[in-house]
């Protein structure tokens, strides 16, 4: 049985679950500080141990803002974005207790891609 849960706890550390949805649209129908390319959402589940110390999967605003959200909208053309909305779970204070052992969190953004 440990040998199992061993096995499931390292298997689940190699797969990040991330997800990067994007909808392009017209620039004249959205209201940005320069031409709207498309509207950009990207989510990252993570994977924590001991309350919320040891990060088994990386899931931040560094991780969904940098890695997910920024590359997708430079991947289709545009060359900056304006944030809409950003936000984690919070692993500080009264929050650790919910990572005792193994924690789950989550990181949500969303932009839209401009020229």
């Amino acid at each position: 049985m440990k040998k199992f849960i061993l096995s499931a706890v390292a298997a689940s550390s190699l797969v990040a679950c991330t997800s990067v949805e994007s909808a392009v649209v017209s620039g004249t129908e959205i209201a940005s500080n320069g031409e709207a390319v498309a509207v950009v959402q990207a989510n990252a589940l993570g994977l924590t141990a001991i309350f919320h110390i040891i990060d088994i999967v990386q899931s931040d605003l560094d991780t969904v803002v940098n890695k997910l959200l920024i590359a997708e909208a430079k991947a289709m053309g545009a060359s900056k974005v304006e944030l809409l909305q950003a936000g984690t779970t919070p692993r500080h204070g009264i929050y650790a207790l919910t990572g005792t052992i193994i924690g789950i969190t989550s990181s949500s953004v969303t932009g839209v891609a401009v020229k």
